[in-house]
């Protein structure tokens, strides 16, 4: 099960205004569950994206990223494409590695979406998520899209999260409010991914919608910004998918003041609402990791430089030997310590790192200092440390001003069954 995931509460997530959702059953991978998804956005919405970096990044991908900047430019040719208009996500089948025939499947979607909706077809963006190296079942799918449309309401977003499923356990949403001045402005997010998780991006799909007015130049800096402090914090097993994608969306359709810029009333606002759903739903993925058993949270301080605490962090994040470790509910140092020294091999101003200086905590305990155990270490604190579902490791390097903070968790059994299953 989750890692302490809270279920779900339906009456929480607030409905949008100017975003509609609805669902199919397609039967794309498994039968009688919901896996294709439709998001309609009103006219006058700003969309912003981050996508994968995965060189073998999926069709869907790709024709994202080729809509995205047709409607920013506006240069389709013939066609008066004022923005995005509406988001297809299928899950069970990733599209990715197929070559010529999954862009053109890719493009079929939207083709078929965009005739039901009488919308442009640039203005859909698709994605897709699950097996990689399989074309997409298109009669179901392309049957499944008019059932989406006609289930469209604005208050299907625990619906959508269940839609968007893959080795998921359980649905991941969030919402909340902010007030600038006198009026409110709504955000709701939902997101999906359990395995091949890892930046950049760390298979996974966000999105966030608000009834802010935020213009899309700034709607694009504060998405990238959004993302390297949430989803590009989290790594399960070190791999980072050919299809991750994270969308935000705002509709402008508060009454509060538009923010044009980051000296606007409401700018601080509402990036940390944004910031805070995009990273609720970040470590909601890690605590549905495949087959987590413990939520681990790893801040680096003292750091020369951001890319200097982000190296140690995924280096110990991503280590196999310390993963199991935890599982095992071991106080394995020398692991940590381990993975700690060879960071160096990924960020070369670490060569220099003085080993002898840094200290390694797990949770307020001292388990490491001057290069080697704690004189005031003992086994049993850190034990019962290791004992606990969460756990935090924390690493002063002593040697500048920055930090950052990744979340993983465990390597169980249950994740080596279910990837070697993943298929049959």
């Amino acid at each position: 099960m989750p890692v302490n995931l809270p279920e779900i509460i339906p009456a929480s997530l607030t409905p949008i205004q100017g975003i509609r959702l609805g669902w199919a059953e397609s039967n794309i991978k498994k039968t009688n569950r919901k896996d294709l998804l439709v998001i309609e956005i009103c006219d006058g919405s700003a969309v912003s994206g981050v996508f994968t970096q995965n060189r073998f990044c999926a069709a869907p991908v790709t024709l994202c990223k080729k809509h995205l900047d047709a409607v920013k430019n506006n240069d389709v040719t013939g066609t008066n494409v004022s923005g995005i208009k509406a988001l297809v996500i299928n899950t069970g089948n990733a599209n990715a590695g197929t070559g010529e025939q999954g862009m053109l499947d890719a493009l079929t979607t939207c083709q078929n979406l965009a005739e039901i909706m009488a919308i442009p077809v640039e203005s859909i963006l698709p994605f897709s998520t699950g097996v990689i190296l399989e074309h997409l079942p298109m009669d179901k799918i392309l049957a499944g899209l008019p059932l989406a449309v006609a289930n469209l309401t604005a208050d299907n977003w625990t619906d959508a999260a269940s839609a968007i499923m893959t080795t998921d356990i359980a649905p991941k949403a969030y919402a909340t409010q902010v007030k600038v001045g006198d009026e409110s402005i709504n955000i709701t997010g939902i997101s999906k991914g359990a395995g091949m998780i890892h930046p950049n991006m760390a298979t996974m799909l966000g999105y966030v919608a608000t009834d802010a007015n935020i213009t899309q130049s700034l709607l694009d800096s504060m998405t990238k910004e959004i993302a390297d402090l949430s989803f590009n914090c989290i790594s399960v097993d070190g791999d980072t998918s050919t299809n991750d994608s994270f969308i935000v969306i705002a509709t402008g359709k508060s009454n509060a003041p538009a923010i044009t810029d980051r000296n606007d009333e409401g700018f601080k606002a509402v990036f940390n609402a944004l910031l805070e759903t995009s990273q609720y739903l970040a470590k909601a993925i890690v605590r549905d990791g495949e087959g987590a058993t413990k939520f681990i949270t790893v801040t680096v301080k003292g750091a020369l430089t951001l890319d200097e605490a982000k190296t140690i962090g995924f280096s110990i994040g991503k280590s196999p030997l310390v993963k199991t470790a935890m599982f095992a509910s071991d106080p394995n140092l020398g692991r940590v310590l381990a993975a700690i020294g060879y960071a160096s091999r990924e960020c070369q101003s670490l060569d220099d790192l003085d080993t002898n200086q840094l200290e390694l905590y797990f949770g307020d305990l001292l388990v490491a200092e001057k290069g080697g155990r704690a004189a005031s270490y003992n086994e049993d604190e850190g034990q019962a440390i290791m004992n606990e579902a969460e756990i935090d490791i924390t690493v002063q390097l002593h040697r500048g001003i920055e930090q950052s903070t990744i979340w993983t968790c465990d390597f169980s059994y249950d994740y080596v069954k279910i990837n070697a299953e993943y298929r049959t």
